[in-house]
């Protein structure tokens, strides 16, 4: 018969795990959290950014095409 798992342990938690690269944890949660959420906002600017500059490329393509 085979030992139980360990207490807390998620056969899906632990599939998941070898897909993240938890040094990139670790060296964030060295940061304060002022700087987390510096970090975060300027994350959150960057994805706009990107937003917005979609929606002018797919604008000028509707435009260019007759």
């Amino acid at each position: 018969m085979e030992p139980a798992p360990p207490s807390g342990y998620d056969p899906m938690v632990e599939a998941y795990k070898k897909d993240i690269d938890r040094t990139l944890i670790r060296e964030n949660l060295k940061l304060s959290v002022e700087d987390r959420f510096r970090n975060a906002m300027a994350l959150a600017r960057f994805a706009e950014e990107l937003r917005r500059a979609g929606r002018e490329a797919r604008e000028r393509e509707r435009k260019r095409k007759p």
